[in-house]
């Protein structure tokens, strides 16, 4: 890791770290804890996330290299990222929609669509998330999306691959379970779902400007709609959202400038 941070600083180019110890998660399948207890399904410690990112954060801090922690799901992660940037280490963080909108008791029922890497957590992680973005802890909001096919997951639990996909319905929970909370604003959103991961990236992209890339979205923040199994544009059906009534929702795309959906249809 440490070779990598240096490489990647001499090319310019930021490291994209999954913070696991996997000598710790092992043949973990859920958060180690009361649900893991009550199912009997094997426990992911928190440590394995935590104490990666702490590592990784002193070496990058060590090497003068910017990192990036990908898919935050822990309120120890959340609280070494904002000691880490308060002593002013070059780390910025994502989190995933399905971190601050579910937590580890949807697996209770053994929903293969439930299983992610790294885990479901707590409520108290679920806020932890929260805060972490309304602060400014965590730059972006990624999807993680990971597609599998029904085969894949309709089996055990502990046999099923870990993922969901969520390209379809990262918007709408973002806005259900952060803007109408007021954990953050309209713009505050907006930014960590295209500004941020721009600007982490090195990419220009993200931003209304004359002589910019013309990649815009419309989004119709009241929509109303149902997430249906038979509604979904992926050929990947793993959701644990499917059934769920979302409230906001792309109308209108444009890549570059040409229209890819329009009112709501791919083009």
């Amino acid at each position: 890791m440490a070779r990598s941070l240096e490489a990647a600083k001499k090319a310019g180019l930021p490291v994209i770290c999954h913070c696991e110890d996997t000598t710790l998660s092992a043949k973990g399948v859920v958060n180690r804890g009361f649900i893991s207890t009550k199912t009997g399904m094997r426990g992911i410690p928190r440590a394995s996330e935590y104490e990666r990112v702490r590592r990784d954060i002193g070496l990058a801090a060590k090497a003068g290299a910017p990192l990036h922690i990908a898919h935050v799901s822990c309120r120890e992660s959340v609280d070494i990222i904002r000691q880490a940037k308060k002593d002013g280490i070059a780390v910025t963080a994502e989190t995933c929609p399905h971190y601050f909108t579910l937590t580890d008791e949807c697996c209770v029922t053994y929903d293969t669509n439930t299983k992610m890497n790294p885990p479901l957590r707590t409520a108290q992680d679920v806020q932890a998330i929260k805060e972490g973005l309304r602060d400014g802890t965590i730059d972006a909001i990624a999807t993680d999306h990971a597609p599998h096919t029904d085969s894949e997951k309709d089996v055990e639990f502990d046999h099923a691959p870990f993922g969901t996909i969520g390209l379809e319905t990262a918007l709408a929970l973002s806005v259900m379970e952060l803007v109408d909370t007021k954990v953050l604003s309209w713009p505050a959103l907006i930014a960590c779902l295209s500004a941020n991961p721009a600007r982490i990236a090195g990419l220009p992209a993200g931003a209304l400007a004359k002589g910019a890339k013309a990649d815009i979205v419309i989004i119709d923040p009241a929509a109303s709609w149902t997430y249906g199994r038979g509604a979904i544009e992926s050929q990947s059906k793993n959701s644990p959202f499917i059934g769920w009534t979302l409230k906001a929702r792309a109308t209108d795309v444009f890549v570059g400038g040409r229209p890819a959906l329009r009112d709501g249809k791919i083009v």
